[in-house]
């Protein structure tokens, strides 16, 4: 494994049964944060520097993505956010901030909702709530977010993928992207690597496909329960899915407290836009946790 993240250990946590491959560094408030797909919690290697001077910072691979462990199933996000709410009390984290990025975004949902006294507060990074992108399917959206459907399909996307890793992920993070150079091929090498781990393909549909199934389940039990932590939204100012929606008003009304804005950014916030990401960010969790 190359390790990107600087200023931070690496270890491995056993919670919910289940094995994380875990980043850890600072002194502060502790924030975690989620990374999203198809990515590691190396993702986040641009900000946490920065993040380290003033928080406890918390970076884990999500359950079947890069260096944690890939059961058969438990992909559901109500799963998902039980085990990084574990791996938060294992730390001694009894509240935290949380920033979630696509796929950590959904997990960082279904965690303010099920542990609402352990989140001090949330930055959501280019998403609207699973169930409403699911309620709000039209041609933009499905030309845009093609793999959520494309993931559903069983064996057959496994098999495709599989067949070329390599060129399927860069597709993937060149046209989700507005900045050619956001990756450079050392960590381009690095995502690849972890893709190609036994498991991950498999696992990380079964994320997608989690989405489609039990976890709009949960989702709908739960539309009348509000997060009741301060939310921010941030969206790319490319994403044409986020086009369709009033992003801010979305999560306002998930959320006692919401507010957001859009990013000059493709969709990977976090490394085509740190500077400013950190900018809006840092405020909105100092203002909260400190």
């Amino acid at each position: 494994m190359a390790d990107f993240m600087i200023g931070m250990c690496r270890e491995d946590i056993f919670v919910n049964d289940v094995r994380l491959n875990v980043w850890i560094g600072g002194k502060g408030a502790p924030i975690l944060l989620l990374h999203g797909y198809p990515q590691t919690g190396q993702m986040w290697r641009k900000v946490v520097p920065d993040l380290l001077k003033e928080f406890t910072v918390v970076c884990p691979d999500l359950r079947g993505y890069g260096d944690s462990a890939k059961p058969r199933d438990g992909y559901d996000k109500r799963n998902m956010a039980k085990d990084v709410a574990e791996l938060m009390n294992r730390l001694g984290h009894d509240l935290y901030a949380v920033g979630g990025h696509d796929r950590g975004g959904r997990v960082a949902h279904r965690l303010a909702l099920d542990y609402p006294d352990s989140i001090s507060c949330i930055v959501f990074m280019d998403i609207v709530p699973t169930h409403t992108v699911f309620q709000h399917t039209n041609k933009t959206l499905a030309a845009t977010y093609w793999h959520w459907f494309f993931f559903q399909v069983l064996d057959l996307p496994e098999t495709m993928i599989s067949n070329n890793p390599e060129d399927f992920l860069r597709y993937v993070l060149r046209s989700w992207s507005t900045k050619s150079d956001f990756l450079d091929e050392e960590i381009f090498q690095e995502y690849l690597r972890a893709f190609k781990l036994p498991g991950t393909i498999r696992a990380t549909l079964e994320d997608y496909r989690a989405a489609a199934t039990i976890d709009l389940k949960h989702d709908e039990a739960d539309l009348q329960k509000k997060i009741k932590c301060p939310v921010l939204t941030l969206w790319s100012n490319t994403n044409k899915t986020m086009e369709i929606f009033d992003v801010v008003k979305i999560w306002q009304e998930r959320a006692v407290n919401a507010k957001g804005q859009s990013i000059d950014s493709g969709h990977f916030i976090p490394e085509e836009n740190p500077e400013m990401l950190l900018d809006i960010m840092v405020p909105f969790i100092k203002e909260v946790t400190i």
